[in-house]
């Protein structure tokens, strides 16, 4: 039987958030369209990331302030949580969204969805669904998946990633997770603040092994207070199976082998891209080291063959996926020279938030470039006194100019408060620009005032302040 052949001007593999944007994207542009994916539309922010996590997290964070009630001069109390309900809150959130995703959706925008594996037969064509597809350009589009440590023993032992943990309808008494990183520290209070006993190991010296140390012991004193253990600068070294439970095995600082048990085990180590049968090969496209070579352009190594989204990194973010979408968009059928922001703003969503924008003191280090830092408590603002939610700090990171180099947040709603640090950067401001706006009171957001308002205090020498003594007085004796 002979494969029935069609023409695009684009054809998109992957329908994930990078994929759905610069599918929709491309038609409104009057480009014809294809679309091919082989699960569901929506891809893991929708499934298995980004929407069901901080759903899970919100539900946690309700059943935590319950427990605060008294703090607040009220009374409640908590049923013991049941997961199977709470899951089934994150699945019905999921179905409310979903439709924003789904074939007919984007079919109605114009948009050809072809509901099968996609693998390159060639430069220019792609094979789906019985249909040759032939195009003037092509975009990789195809996501991430959880990376596996090789840990002796995983393989004979049943665990969890973020793929399958939210299918889980039983309780969970005793958590393991492997790994410190966003993932596994929000998943980690989560099921802390949801009744079940959690163990972090991670191999780095702190969790959150990219933040600075600061940021990283801030979150950490959240989640012993949320009494979860924290095991840093260690590495599983075996998982086994013993009757009903799971015996970790770990060295310690001290080099000496101990272990402790677990109902369940989780691993949060990262996600690597999902590159498997796509026929790269075929198609001429360049792989090094499991990674997809791409130019700022998002051009791989066939310039009609672009890349967007978690299969290319560096930030696996949603937010990153829709903003190289666009890049890819202007790039692939318009021709031009557009290249991604370097300005991009993280968070991981735990209780405090830990956001970031730029620099890092330690990233700044490595540079050889010459910062100052500037820090205040978020118990300063007053808003965070009325709330209860005092936890944190801000922190600046300037030139000797004054001029925004990075911002870092951690407390409430840090994730909201870091986009004012992110336009500064991408507007080059200087930390005099963030004081000199006004800042709602009472708003969290007068932390990022405060923060820049340290710059112009530390200014004030002692010589300058004499200075400025000996002017009052001289206007003071002619008055």
């Amino acid at each position: 039987m002979r494969m029935r052949a069609a023409d695009y001007d684009i054809c998109i593999l992957g329908g994930g958030a990078a994929g759905l944007v610069t599918a929709a994207g491309a038609a409104a542009l009057g480009a014809r369209t294809v679309l091919v994916e082989k699960q569901r539309l929506g891809g893991e922010c929708l499934y298995t990331g980004c929407v069901p996590s901080k759903t899970l997290l919100h539900s946690a964070r309700m059943a935590a302030l319950i427990r605060r009630a008294q703090d607040c001069g009220l009374s409640a109390q908590l049923a013991p949580p049941e997961i199977g309900r709470v899951m089934g809150h994150v699945a019905q959130v999921i179905a409310t969204i979903a439709p924003q995703d789904s074939p007919e959706h984007l079919r109605s925008l114009g948009v050809e969805v072809i509901e099968a594996p996609g693998r390159f037969t060639g430069a220019h064509s792609v094979q789906a669904g019985g249909c040759e597809i032939r195009a003037r350009r092509f975009v990789i589009a195809t996501g991430s998946r959880p990376a596996i440590p090789p840990i002796p023993g995983l393989e004979h032992v049943r665990y969890f990633t973020n793929e399958n943990i939210f299918s889980l309808r039983d309780s969970m008494p005793d958590l393991a997770i492997v790994g410190g990183g966003p993932i596994g520290v929000e998943l980690a209070q989560a099921f802390s603040r949801l009744g079940s006993r959690v163990s972090i190991l991670e191999s780095g010296l702190q969790i959150l092994p990219r933040e600075d140390a600061d940021v990283a012991q801030a979150l950490g004193d959240a989640l012993r207070y949320d009494g979860i253990r924290l095991l840093t600068g260690v590495n599983a070294e075996r998982i086994t199976q013993r009757e009903h439970d799971l015996v970790v095995s770990y060295r310690d600082a001290r080099g000496q082998l101990r272990e402790f048990s677990a109902t369940h085990l989780l691993t949060a180590v990262g996600r690597i891209p999902a590159l498997e049968e796509l026929g790269l090969e075929q198609a001429g496209v360049v792989v090094r080291n499991g990674q997809l070579a791409v130019d700022d352009r998002l051009r791989t190594s066939q310039p009609h063959i672009y890349a967007c989204g978690d299969v290319i990194g560096p930030c696996r973010f949603t937010h990153m996926a829709e903003h190289q979408a666009g890049i890819v968009l202007r790039n692939a059928l318009f021709h031009m020279r557009s290249r991604t922001s370097r300005v991009i703003p993280r968070c991981t969503f735990t209780d405090p938030e830990v956001a970031r924008v730029g620099l890092s003191e330690r990233q700044a280090r490595e540079r050889g470039i010459v910062y100052e830092v500037y820090r205040v408590p978020f118990a300063r603002a007053d808003r965070a006194q009325t709330d209860g939610q005092t936890q944190g700090f801000a922190k600046l990171l300037t030139d000797r100019r004054g001029r925004l180099l990075g911002a870092a947040i951690v407390g409430a709603q840090a994730g909201e408060l870091i986009h004012e640090f992110a336009l500064g950067l991408s507007q080059r401001l200087k930390a005099r620009d963030i004081s000199a706006c006004i800042h709602l009171y009472p708003a969290l957001a007068q932390i990022n005032r405060f923060v820049a308002d340290e710059r112009m205090k530390r200014r004030l020498t002692p010589a300058t302040r004499r200075w400025l003594q000996l002017l009052f007085r001289l206007r003071g004796a002619h008055v």
